[in-house]
């Protein structure tokens, strides 16, 4: 590829997976300094890498509203620009129809992907030009990031860096105390972050339980929990806090995802469930205690000594599957008790004791 060529990642995936995407953007950089690197990323997800300094643009698909003609002309609108991009080389970081559809359409004369044998459709990678041979995987080696840095090793580029990292700007910095402010929170390392909600139920804990951390937080520590969550979440959040006992505060809806990045930066602590905000709070900085239940953590929990995974003692977990009987709750996390919890955070917040 032409040194002053166009590179373009396409990783369509959730936000967990864009944030684990991140030493790849800096190690295809290395690779080509003087390239313009883009990524392309669902909606919404953009905002996360807008400040990344190994990228040149942050494109997003975005979800057309309107009738049908319509979108569909802003849909043609969008192929176009992308194909305007002229990119020298284009690499799709997942197994998705989509993705390697996008790949295509770029005209790039070079495009690349993993080979997939099973499960994708027969004419996903024919869409290629280079195919990459997936390397065995190492059961040793921890980390989402290893699902798109095999990818491009298989292209030679050498790998450094395994832990995901974003760039708060100062723009979303002085939003975000503001917004502290406004809501009488005191600045930063005096609060913890908590976010009890996942896009799948089967993955929460209790409110119940969640209440009695919250109040032996105050109790033990004197320190308060901010509670953090999606607008769609900000009744539960709300509800939460009728729970307590203790001091506790909620910025559930009150953020942008970039805002929630700034907010977690600020944060002692972060305590949740297996969701995006833990993989946020660890790539701007902040220690994590993530709890884990049917879904496997080796793989997606944030790696490093600062965070750490709590999960129940039960030998079907994690199962993979969703919940119990794959409907929608899991025994596995409705019996794991407050005490584990708190023992991870008493190790975290007072490591001496």
């Amino acid at each position: 590829m032409p040194k002053g060529g166009k590179i373009l990642l396409i990783q369509l995936g959730d936000i967990g997976d864009v944030i684990w995407t991140t030493p790849t953007l800096w190690a295809v950089k290395r690779a080509y300094p003087q390239a313009e690197v883009s990524i392309l990323v669902k909606e919404g997800y953009g905002a996360l890498l807008a400040e990344d300094p190994s990228l040149d643009k942050v494109l997003e698909v975005r979800r057309y509203r309107g009738g049908l003609l319509r979108r569909g002309r802003e849909h043609c609108k969008f192929l176009r620009s992308l194909r305007q991009e002229r990119f020298s080389l284009v690499i799709d970081l997942r197994a998705g129809d989509r993705g390697a559809f996008l790949t295509y359409l770029t005209g790039a004369p070079t495009r690349v992907a993993l080979l997939y044998r099973k499960g994708v459709p027969f004419w996903r990678n024919r869409v290629f030009t280079h195919l990459i041979e997936p390397p065995l995987l190492d059961k040793k080696t921890r980390g989402a990031a290893e699902q798109s840095l095999r990818i491009i090793r298989g292209l030679g580029i050498e790998t450094c860096e395994t832990a995901p990292r974003l760039w708060v700007s100062e723009e979303v910095d002085r939003r975000v105390r503001e917004l502290l402010q406004k809501e009488k929170i005191p600045g930063s390392g005096q609060w913890i972050t908590l976010n009890p909600f996942s896009r799948w139920g089967y993955k929460e804990w209790s409110p119940e339980r969640w209440s009695r951390v919250i109040d032996w937080l105050w109790d033990e520590y004197q320190i308060s929990a901010v509670i953090t969550g999606s607008p769609e979440e900000q009744e539960r959040a709300n509800d939460l806090v009728k729970k307590c006992h203790r001091k506790v505060l909620t910025l559930a809806g009150k953020t942008s995802l970039a805002e929630l990045a700034g907010l977690l930066r600020l944060s002692s602590l972060h305590i949740g469930v297996d969701s995006a905000a833990p993989h946020i709070a660890a790539a701007v900085g902040t220690c994590t205690i993530t709890i884990y239940g049917p879904s496997d953590w080796y793989d997606w929990a944030p790696v490093g000594e600062r965070h750490k995974v709590v999960s129940p003692d039960k030998e079907c977990a994690p199962c993979h599957r969703k919940g119990c009987q794959n409907e929608g709750w899991s025994q596995c996390l409705d019996e794991l008790q407050v005490e584990k919890v708190q023992a991870a955070i008493r190790e975290t917040l007072d490591p001496t004791a």
